[in-house]
Formats: structure tokens, C-alpha cells, sequence
């Protein structure tokens, strides 16, 4: 099911740019993700949790990105450096999860707002440990911290908020300045706001570009909404390669033969299956397999079938 999710949460990155987090609904999701509205909610409660989740991963991937820039055991200006650098710069590259996390977020319930709060209360425990940097730190309190993180993000939210195309690593001196000011006075901030920029980074992408592969997506290819129903039968078939409609329909949990026949025709006729039976024209059973398409959409689906047999 991690595939699914990450195309719910990637249809959901498009659906709340475009549309805005009010606006948005589960079936404009599904929709954009090209999974079933039953997959969604074997997911997430709701749209809220679908949102909450996204700000979740998207802080695991800041997390791991800090964690692999090797700022342990730097000074506490280099390490905030350098923590400010590697999300202005994931923004940079994913400016429409940019906009839904900083922006649209904002519009979002109690449980959205209230897990918005805990990132940016620990953004703030990270700059309050500028206190410990001398005699001038001192005088600054834990409010001082919550100050300039709401001051930055108020600056990062204006800028997406408003389309501004120049790049938000542009910004990293000025807010560094302004974030070292308290603890290490005017002179600390002007060598921050002059240091040299960063090189630039690689072009941004599509926001939902952070939750889907960069390679081709076979499922791209598949011209129907592949539903939960969908995904079992691609995975018996990957089990058992040659089998028939009675044991699809059994394995799949599908009562109606007439239907389980319909759901076979059309993905033979989508290229995902072949019937190397000679069917009841004969009055022997279908036989079905798997085509190369259909081994890969299998795969992308993460059916445990086919991941037994490629191993």
C-alpha cells in the first residue's frame, strides 16, 4: 500500500495548490492520484489526516537532509547555516509542497495546526540554543526564538504566498542576520548577511515530485482507475500464473463471475493480462498471465504476489 500512499499524497500536493485546502475534497485527490476513493480511506481517516501525514513526511525528509549534510559538531551559527540552507533549498526544488506546507496548511483543521505548531516549536528549540553562545545571549529568552521563527516563516509565507519566482536561497543571508542579531550582536549579523550566496541548486520540479519515483511510472500508462479490486486480482494472477476466472473471482473476494469476467476482459484488452486459455468457446478454462505492463504495474502496486516471484 506505500505506493498508493505516496500517489494520494502527491495527488493531494496538486489538488491544494490549484484548489487551496478549503476547496479541496477526497474525490479530487483520488483523482489526481488515480487510486480508489476505497484506498484512500484504507489510508486516512480523512482529508485532514491525509494533510497531517504529508507535514510528517515532508519533516522526515527535511530531517534525514540536515542529518546528511554533516552539521554535527559544527558551531551553533554553521549549524543553523546550514539547516536553513537545506530547506530553503528542498523548497526551492519543490515549490508547490512549498506552497501546502507554509501556505495552504495554514487553512487547515485543529490537527493540521496543531502539528504546524510542533514543527515550528521545534525550529524555535534549535535557535534557542543560541543562548549558550555568550555573555550577550544570555539576555535573550526562549520567547526570542519563537519571535524569529515566526518572523522567517512570516517572510517564507509572503514570498509563496505571492508566486515570487526569485529563489528562496536568495534569502539565506538576510535571515540568518536577522536570526543572529540577538545572540551575537549587529556585527555577528552583517558578516552573516554578507557572506557569499550558495550556488545555485537544481531546477525546481513539480511539488508531488518529493512522494513519486523519478523514473517512468508504468501505472501512467494504465488508462483506468486502478482500485483496490484492481490490485488484488493483478496480484493472484502475478501468484499463480495460468489461472482461471473461478479462482481470480475466489481469490479476489469477488462473488459475481460475470463481474470478475468483465475486470479481466478489460485489463486484457489494457495490455496488463493475456489468456493463453482457450476459454469456453471450447469449454476449457481461461488461463491468465501477467504481460510485461502488467508485471510492472504489479510491481509499482507492491503486490506481494509478483515481488515473490521477480525474487
Amino acid at each position: 500500500m506505500e505506493i498508493q500512499r505516496s500517489r494520494l499524497l502527491a495527488g493531494a500536493v496538486g489538488a491544494i495548490d490549484e484548489l487551496g485546502y478549503v476547496h479541496t475534497t477526497v474525490a479530487q485527490i483520488t483523482s489526481r492520484a488515480r487510486v480508489s476513493r476505497r484506498t484512500f480511506y484504507e489510508l486516512f481517516e480523512n482529508r485532514e489526516e491525509c494533510l497531517g501525514a504529508l507535514l510528517d513526511d515532508v519533516l522526515g525528509m527535511l530531517e534525514r537532509a540536515i542529518a546528511e549534510a554533516g552539521l554535527e559538531g559544527l558551531p551553533w551559527r554553521e549549524r543553523l547555516r546550514g539547516g536553513l540552507l537545506v530547506i530553503l533549498a528542498f523548497f526551492d526544488r519543490e515549490p508547490a509542497l512549498a506552497r501546502v506546507c507554509v501556505v495552504h496548511s495554514q487553512q487547515g483543521g485543529a490537527t493540521v495546526l496543531a502539528r504546524r505548531e510542533e514543527i515550528l516549536s521545534r525550529l524555535a528549540g534549535v535557535i534557542d540554543q543560541g543562548r549558550k553562545e555568550g555573555s550577550r545571549a544570555t539576555e535573550c529568552t526562549p520567547l526570542t526564538a519563537e519571535g524569529l521563527v515566526g518572523a522567517a516563516f512570516g517572510i517564507l509565507y509572503a514570498r509563496l504566498a505571492r508566486g515570487d519566482q526569485q529563489r528562496l536561497t536568495g534569502l539565506l543571508g538576510e535571515l540568518m542576520g536577522m536570526i543572529v542579531l540577538p545572540y551575537l550582536g549587529p556585527a555577528a549579523a552583517r558578516r552573516e548577511q554578507r557572506r557569499p550566496a550558495p550556488k545555485p541548486i537544481s531546477p525546481a520540479r513539480s511539488g508531488s515530485s518529493a512522494f513519486l519515483p523519478a523514473r517512468r511510472d508504468p501505472l501512467q500508462e494504465v488508462q483506468m482507475r486502478l482500485t483496490y479490486r484492481t490490485a488484488q486480482v493483478l496480484e493472484c494472477i502475478a501468484r499463480e500464473p495460468g489461472v482461471s476466472n473461478r479462482t481470480v473471482a475466489d481469490r479476489a473476494g469477488v462473488s459475481d463471475q460475470g463481474q470478475i469476467s468483465k475486470l479481466l476482459a478489460r485489463l486484457e484488452r489494457l495490455g496488463l493480462t493475456i489468456n493463453s486459455g482457450n476459454g469456453h468457446a471450447k469449454g476449457e478454462p481461461n488461463a491468465w498471465t501477467l504481460t510485461q505492463l502488467g508485471r510492472e504495474v504489479a510491481l509499482r502496486l507492491g503486490t506481494s504476489g509478483y515481488q515473490k516471484a521477480a525474487a
